[in-house]
């Protein structure tokens, strides 16, 4: 019997972040996480009461390519959180009109998704000081990580900027991904992290901003 996907909701917009940033893409954001972040924009997915729509892997998939735009993002919630989804990613990957890059909060085991083949782009969240989730972090994650793929470090003040940097150095993650240092939105001043930045001669680390939060409304949905 094929798994049933929740899926809080299901669109196209632009990337906001990442390495395709400002490209358009499809968007599928699962319901449910396994983490609870004090910072965390999507609340509203997690509520076990939330209306859902259901699809199996089949109508899921038939569904994504219907919208005709090769970028897909599946994110959520935690995507990796849900059963079935090693299914859907071999699925999906194997569409080669297709770029799929699937969104985690770091908390996950990569290994078994990361031998799909033609593997999906990981962008990986790693959990600050911030967040209440640093202790939750799979870090044997990092030795997985390709140049296609990202780590995100969610930082809301220059502390957590100190501590990105210290993983950075650690992992030697410098020139094998791509390596974002991302503004909580209204936490803490961009001009603050860029400032840090030069400061530390952080090469190969970007700033980055959630651009769909200054197009639109910052707790818009959909977008």
């Amino acid at each position: 019997m094929s798994d049933t996907f929740l899926v809080a909701e299901l669109f196209t917009s632009i990337n906001g972040e990442g390495p395709l940033a400002g490209q358009p893409a499809v968007f599928v954001r699962f319901a449910g996480c396994n983490l609870s972040c004090a910072y965390c924009d999507t609340t509203w997915a997690n509520d076990p009461d939330i209306s859902v729509m259901l699809f199996t892997e089949k109508e899921l998939c038939e569904c994504i390519l219907s919208k005709g735009i090769r970028n897909v993002t599946l994110t959520g919630g935690e995507p990796l959180y849900r059963p079935g989804m090693e299914n859907l990613l071999r699925r999906l990957c194997a569409v080669p009109e297709l770029h799929i890059e699937i969104e985690t909060n770091g908390s996950i085991d990569l290994t078994p998704f990361a031998s799909i083949p033609d593997p999906p782009s990981f962008t990986m969240d790693y959990k600050l000081s911030c967040s209440g989730m640093e202790d939750r972090m799979c870090k044997d994650n990092f030795r997985l990580l390709t140049e296609k793929d990202s780590v995100k470090f969610v930082v809301g003040s220059i502390s957590d900027c100190e501590r990105a940097l210290e993983i950075i150095r650690e992992y030697n993650l410098a020139g094998r991904c791509h390596i974002y240092l991302s503004a909580v939105f209204g936490m803490i001043d961009p001009k603050d992290i860029v400032s840090f930045m030069l400061l530390n001669k952080c090469n190969g680390i970007n700033l980055q901003l959630q651009i769909h939060k200054y197009i639109w409304d910052p707790d818009k949905r959909g977008v």
